[in-house]
């Protein structure tokens, strides 16, 4: 059974009600989350034996977190205990035309106070089939940088494949000091997450021609990305169009070999909880390439997974293997060559 391992911080998130704004609600409902424990979650659910990485405050809310990620089948052999507090996040639900929105209750977090002499990553990868990591990780501390950084690093020295999730987020950091973080993990990278506004904003790359259609854009965007990584092996996103808080379009895109592979458009006309649906297409993703899968197979599943996480609630997606590959293999989708 192949193992992976994610690291990464698991937070409380409490929500509002729907239809109340946050600073009028006198009632939250509590999920635990994080884009990698949702990754770790989702292969562990694949049938993956999926370690997490992390720290969390020897405390009740730290033992509730312990709980979440055992009861999915999540390792926990190398979730450390201290620090005095759990990351928190506050969602104030979406409606119609207003988005939601995330307040972050995060800083002096007991992960954000891991250090590289906590952590042994020799010991951590052996046997190891797979890694991932996304942008938040090094956001939130200097001394997450130096553990993102030796965490690829050593994953590389020991053969492990790596995968990196660029997921930024405005409210934990600038562009100017993501994109001085990021770049120097990237040499040691196999699977890439990074859309269109990461290779413009946090890379610099030069705009494409806007006579392109959006596929020939994001083509362009990926030989490029690849022509300065020519490590990067794999890289992925997705189309997604926001036309309400409760209606968003979405396509996934995976670029191979220098083909952009694209799974079919899907309306998502009433979304339940679109909080993890990211994390959902990564996980797809993964799983699709540890299985080696067709191109097309791989998007079409990461791309129904996402899409079939936007209908519960939660961070994690709680769908099988089977009950994705069902909903997706009626679609082909199409290769944009």
């Amino acid at each position: 059974m192949k193992k992976i391992v994610t690291l990464g911080e698991i937070l409380l998130r409490l929500s509002t009600n729907h239809g109340e704004r946050l600073f009028q609600s006198d009632q939250l409902s509590m999920h635990y989350g994080g884009a990698e424990a949702n990754v770790a979650i989702a292969l562990a659910n694949f049938g993956y034996e999926a370690y997490f990485v992390s720290k969390v405050p020897n405390n009740p809310l730290g033992l509730a977190a312990e709980r979440h990620l055992r009861s999915f089948g999540v390792h926990t052999d190398y979730l450390l205990k201290g620090g005095e507090r759990l990351g928190t996040y506050y969602l104030e639900v979406g409606a119609g035309a207003r988005g939601a929105q995330v307040t972050y209750d995060r800083k002096h977090s007991s992960f954000s106070q891991l250090t590289v002499d906590e952590v042994s990553f020799t010991e951590i990868f052996q046997g190891a089939d797979l890694f991932h990591v996304s942008g938040i990780t090094p956001a939130l501390s200097n001394s997450l940088k130096e553990v993102t950084l030796l965490a690829l690093m050593k994953a590389k020295e020991l053969g492990v494949t790596t995968s990196f999730d660029f997921n930024y987020r405005s409210k934990l950091w600038s562009q100017k000091e993501a994109a001085a973080a990021i770049t120097p993990l990237l040499p040691y990278v196999d699977i890439c997450s990074c859309g269109e506004l990461d290779a413009l904003y946090l890379l610099n790359i030069q705009k494409a021609d806007t006579t392109l259609n959006k596929e020939q854009q994001l083509t362009y965007y990926y030989k490029k990305i690849v022509e300065m990584y020519p490590n990067i092996k794999y890289l992925y996103s997705t189309f997604r169009n926001v036309l309400s808080a409760s209606y968003n379009t979405l396509q996934g895109n995976l670029f191979l070999n220098g083909t952009l592979y694209q799974s079919k458009y899907y309306p998502i006309d009433d979304i339940v909880d679109r909080v993890g649906g990211g994390d959902a297409f990564a996980a797809g993703i993964l799983y699709g390439i540890i299985e080696e899968m067709l191109p097309q197979q791989v998007i079409s599943f990461a791309t129904a997974a996402s899409v079939l996480k936007h209908t519960v609630y939660g961070d994690c997606n709680t769908f099988s293997k089977d009950e994705i590959m069902a909903f997706a293999e009626n679609e082909p989708g199409k290769i944009v060559r």
